[in-house]
């Protein structure tokens, strides 16, 4: 996972922050030439006093038709460029709008393409934080600061012109005194960004402790600690406090420093234009009008000094989302793909490999498929077996054996670090995403369920089937007397992630989703494995309706869904120890004998 933004500077990040926004770029060659139009306007001021002093002014006497007509003409001046600034920053807003939306569907588009892999080695805090509050602090800039930059930059260019048109000698001067404030702003920035790095660090450590309290509440309750929870919540707060405010005090020296500059430099070109005199063709209008210049060269620096935290603060945030979004993609759609049979399917697991840390090793060095593995973290070690069609296959393990990776695997939530996985006679990696998830369903341990109806939730697989589906698919399972006896049938409210049903209940509504769904292959991980035996029986029932006439791997907790299997195959430390039927199984006296005895021994117990 892409972790830690990754070092790059400012320009750098807006180099790339630029090739990944085209709706920045789309017509901004026509947004400048507008805030061209508007400096302009804002120029003429200082040319208008020049000519009304040096001409409109004379010994006792005013040229009053000629100061009117210069008047008339700053009014239309200022008039045209107040229209073209606010047209440039209608344009600058609306495309930045659209740029933020493309980046926020951009990110959330690639954390679901991140295998599980990736996402495992992620806080989900954290990723929540790159989508939402990250892009924000862009949304924020662009309301202001972009515009700043676009208006003020292209002032200070147009003014830095005029002057030297105006005198060469006091825009030498303006510029040299006015210069080391740049030198000091750049030392500032270079702090500043990494300062605000850490800042955009500790709020997704705030937000991922957050989130964690929010939804393990009902465990922090049971066991009376959240006082401890809470604390973590402080202490990730304390750190980010701590980082904003030696951040806003870095922040704090940049506007009094702009300040102190613009007063030595005003200073400076009054000086040197006074000592200069008349004689060398310097006119007292064009020393005002040169301080008006100086001012107006000057103004866009103090305001570059009260916007350039929170540029900072942008760019911090822009170079996680984009680090995000450079995080390379491992499952890649195949071009063009190949569809699977409709037929039930064969399954291949030919020599697989996984660790869940394998791209981080693969970086380090890219001879992973030479490595040990006390170099690599496997989860699984060259696994084989096959699944013929129609045939009803049960993974059992203890825990940790790589039963859940594996179902991940055959799903293609992640692919294998080594080895081939085919169904149906096709490499996974080969087979269109669409019809790999029309194929192939994954029902899996803790089904997640949206704070909506039961029928919503089953027809989230299958958006076109009517209640009359939802309810053939309950019936076809056997679930519908559980479904009456719900006050509201399908109508139910399940509540955030399905609180307000059971574990087994859960379930049984995943298990008539994954129906209605129609998959000819079904990955079943620990489906039964919380729940009581009353609505294991149901449930076993249902998965015997669910898996007929279909190919279906279920990943067993409990021995009695293995026993029923057609084949079972057994892991142990991620490697493929023991695989028969459960009757030559038992009689082989190995691992899978002993996973039997010890599920006996535990039954009796309970009764």
């Amino acid at each position: 996972m892409s972790g830690p933004a990754r070092e790059w500077g400012a320009v750098e990040t807006l180099r790339r922050g630029w090739a990944r926004s085209p709706e920045l770029r789309q017509g901004f060659g026509w947004t400048m030439a507008l805030a061209l139009v508007g400096t302009s306007g804002r120029l003429v001021v200082p040319v208008l006093i020049q000519q009304a002093i040096d001409r409109g002014l004379r010994p006792g006497q005013v040229d009053v038709p000629f100061v009117v007509r210069l008047a008339i003409i700053g009014a239309v001046a200022i008039v045209v460029a107040t229209l073209a600034n606010r047209l440039a920053v209608l344009r600058l807003a609306r495309r930045s709008e659209h740029a933020l939306f493309g980046l926020r569907r951009a990110a959330f588009a690639h954390v679901h393409q991140l295998s599980l892999a990736d996402q495992a080695e992620e806080r989900r805090g954290a990723l929540v934080a790159r989508v939402t509050s990250d892009v924000e602090t862009l949304s924020q800039f662009f309301s202001w600061g972009g515009l700043a930059w676009l208006l003020d930059g292209t002032l200070m260019v147009a003014v830095a012109v005029v002057m030297f048109v105006y005198d060469p000698i006091l825009a030498v001067v303006t510029i040299a005194v006015a210069s080391p404030l740049f030198i000091v702003l750049h030392l500032l920035q270079q702090h500043l960004i990494r300062a605000y790095g850490r800042v955009r660090e500790a709020n997704a450590d705030t937000l991922t402790a957050v989130s964690e309290l929010v939804m393990g509440a009902a465990a922090v309750r049971a066991y009376g600690i959240e006082a401890r929870a809470g604390g973590r919540v402080v202490a990730a707060a304390r750190v980010q406090r701590a980082r904003g405010i030696a951040a806003s005090m870095l922040s704090a020296l940049l506007f009094p420093s702009g300040e102190v500059f613009s007063v030595l430099t005003i200073g400076a070109v009054v000086a040197v234009g006074v000592a200069r005199g008349p004689g060398h063709g310097l006119t007292a209008g064009a020393l005002v009008g040169f301080v008006f210049l100086a001012y107006r060269f000057l103004e866009p620096i103090a305001e570059f000094t009260e916007i350039l935290d929170q540029t900072q603060t942008a760019v911090a945030g822009w170079r996680r989302v984009l680090s995000l979004l450079d995080t390379p993609i491992e499952i890649v759609e195949p071009q063009p793909g190949t569809a699977l049979p409709v037929a039930a399917p064969m399954i291949v697991v030919d020599a697989v490999s996984f660790a869940y840390r394998a791209r981080l090793e693969a970086d380090r060095d890219p001879g992973i498929a030479d490595a040990t593995a006390d170099e690599v973290e496997w989860a699984l070690r060259d696994v084989s077996f096959r699944v013929e069609r129609a045939m009803a296959v049960a993974v059992v393990g203890a825990t940790g054996s790589g039963k859940s990776t594996l179902a991940k695997l055959l799903t293609r939530l992640a692919d294998p670090t080594l080895g081939t996985i085919a169904v149906g006679g096709v490499d996974l990696r080969e087979v269109a995403t669409a019809s790999l998830r029309s194929t192939l369903v994954l029902v899996p341990q803790e089904p997640f369920l949206f704070d909506t109806t039961i029928e919503e939730n089953v027809r989230f697989a299958r958006p076109d089937a009517t209640a009359d589906d939802v309810w053939l698919a309950f019936a076809e399972l056997g679930l519908d007397p559980w479904l009456e006896s719900l006050e509201d049938g399908l109508a139910t409210r399940v509540g955030e992630r399905g609180e307000h049903l059971s574990a087994g209940e859960r379930q049984l509504v995943a298990l008539a989703r994954a129906y209605v769904d129609n998959p000819s292959c079904l990955v079943l991980d620990e489906a039964t494995s919380a729940v009581d035996p009353a609505t294991e029986a149901r449930l076993a029932r249902a998965l015997e309706s669910l898996a007929r006439g279909r190919t279906s791997v279920t990943i067993a907790h409990r021995l009695s869904t293995a026993a029923r299997a057609d084949h079972i195959i057994v892991l142990d430390r991620g490697r493929l120890v023991e695989q028969g039927s459960h009757e030559v199984l038992l009689a082989a006296e190995g691992h899978y004998a002993d996973l039997h005895a010890s599920w006996l021994d535990a039954t009796a117990a309970t009764r």
